[in-house]
């Protein structure tokens, strides 16, 4: 039996980690009354420790550090096809010209 993959709401996230911060609760009992792991809600609690308001930003989007990383990296893979391009090309003007 295929499991389907759940997808929890950032207002869901922030009130299970309000039940651990503000209310005493342990990550296991939250996840348990909440019907989801207490692990992930360890997950959630760091995530938005570190993350602050950039925390949980949704299906396919990403945190402002991430996005950048992506442009760079894309940026990375253009310039190196046209560095490839360009050695090609000097090779094969090279090889004409003797």
């Amino acid at each position: 039996m295929k499991r389907t993959r759940r997808h929890h709401s950032r207002e869901f996230k922030q009130e299970a980690v309000a039940l651990v911060v503000e209310h005493g609760y342990s990550c296991t009992a939250a996840g348990r009354s909440l019907g989801v792991s207490g692990a992930l809600i360890g997950r959630w609690k760091n995530e938005l420790e570190t993350q602050k308001a950039e925390a949980f930003p949704g299906q396919g989007k990403r945190t402002s550090e991430r996005q950048r990383i992506h442009e760079l990296e894309s940026e990375n893979r253009r310039l190196r096809m046209e560095r490839d391009i360009l050695k090609k090309a000097t090779a094969f003007f090279a090889k004409e010209s003797t």
